[in-house]
């Protein structure tokens, strides 16, 4: 491999695990969102040539966060026309020390400015829709058709919504900081949708070659950790938590080796991670003797009937069910309720399940959304039923947008036909 090769590897490394923290320290000493994003990228570009010619620094993001401070700098001494230009300028000079990861600059004790980040990004001035996507853009560096995959809206109107966003976090002069613990329960909902929608994009890429990124996986469990440590008597910080550990568990066998996706029936259970099953059904059991249910604790009810079952076919599909359909009183979505339908497939009949995906098929809100003909095709394929499945596999891959999904698509395709 060359020296070429080891620095982009490095650089890339570098983007998964470091954007997020490079982008909210920017915030937190600029208060500039644009600023910020923009600093930031203009330092991964110098790493690219830097790194090449002085070797890769021992703590990348050390070096990124300097760099990209000292383009801020740059900038804002250009611009420094007022006096609100100047001392921003002056507090950043200031912070021109070495990169500290533990500072503190607020009284909530939260030692972290990607949490600050997320706080800041769901206030409740915002819309819930923009709090989150303006989190997965700024913390995760999520694109803006990644984050409209997300919530099933045009690349368009998120990108719409993320000015808005930004410009009303101005505007409003929203601070940077985890908010008095009495304000907290008024930004539980956003954050915790953040930390969710984070995971996701981690655990089953909307796009791009893997169907796992792992380093999304694991900052949105690291940041769980933290919001259940701020918030131990919230039972949904429980539960998400615990969804997510028990989603993570399996992590490892979603693909194979030569990383093609392996469904959940054909997973090695051997290999699932216990000791994360064993802390998150201890953290919804605790969560649920609050007596306050929620949509993440239902969620981590319905991982743990997958984990705790010791062979797929001893899985509880009729609770699952009944699962579905009590958190469809809490997110009444298209998407739960096609959940609901690979359950009551699998606990009353194909052709029960088959009935419900017809029913979603007729309202329209999932079109353009590549698992529900996805759905349908395996259904149909488990009751034998080849050609038809065959047509709907085809659908599927037309809308399809992950490599590994895309592959595994057509390998039941090839199935179904030669059947």
């Amino acid at each position: 491999m060359s020296a070429t090769d080891d620095v982009e590897k490095a650089v890339a490394a570098a983007f998964r695990e470091e954007w997020g923290q490079v982008v909210a320290t920017l915030i937190r000493v600029t208060g500039d969102w644009d600023l910020a994003e923009e600093s930031t990228q203009d330092a991964f570009a110098q790493a690219l040539d830097r790194w090449r010619r002085d070797g890769i620094p021992r703590r990348p993001g050390a070096w990124l966060t300097t760099t990209a401070r000292h383009r801020a700098l740059d900038v804002l001494r250009r611009e420094a026309v007022g006096a609100a230009k100047l001392r921003e300028a002056a507090v950043l000079a200031r912070d021109e020390g070495p990169y500290d990861p533990e500072y503190d600059g607020d009284d909530s004790g939260v030692q972290d400015d990607r949490l600050r980040l997320i706080f800041t990004c769901c206030h409740p001035a915002l819309p819930i829709e923009a709090r989150v996507a303006l989190t997965l853009r700024t913390l995760a560096g999520l694109t803006t058709p990644e984050i409209a995959r997300a919530f099933l809206v045009p690349e368009a109107t998120m990108a719409q919504r993320l000015v808005r966003a930004k410009k009303k976090i101005r505007n409003a002069g929203i601070p940077y900081r985890v908010p008095p613990a009495h304000l907290l329960p008024e930004r539980t909902t956003g954050v915790l949708g953040v930390l969710y929608l984070l995971f996701n994009e981690g655990y089953a890429a909307s796009s791009g070659a893997d169907l796992v990124r792992t380093d999304l996986c694991a900052e949105a469990i690291r940041l769980a950790r933290l919001l259940a440590r701020l918030m131990p008597d919230e039972p949904e910080t429980l539960g998400l938590l615990a969804l997510l550990l028990l989603h993570d568990a399996r992590r490892h066998t979603r693909v194979d080796a030569a990383g093609e996706l392996v469904t959940l029936e054909d997973q090695d259970r051997e290999a699932w991670d216990r000791a994360e099953i064993d802390e998150g059904t201890g953290l919804l059991e605790t969560a649920l003797r609050r007596g306050r249910p929620g949509a993440y604790q239902i969620q981590a009810a319905i991982a743990a009937c997958h984990t705790t079952a010791a062979t797929a076919e001893d899985t509880d599909w009729a609770d699952i069910a009944a699962l579905y359909g009590e958190l469809s009183r809490f997110v009444p979505s298209a998407v739960v309720r096609l959940n609901r339908a690979v359950a009551v497939g699998m606990s009353e009949g194909f052709d029960a399940g088959l009935a419900l995906v017809a029913q979603l098929e007729q309202e329209g809100d999932l079109a353009g959304y590549h698992l529900l003909p996805a759905t349908r095709a395996d259904l149909l394929r488990r009751s034998g039923r080849m050609k038809e499945a065959a047509e709907a596999y085809e659908r599927a891959l037309e809308l399809v947008e992950n490599d590994a999904e895309r592959r595994f698509l057509q390998k039941r395709l090839a199935e179904c036909r030669s059947a």
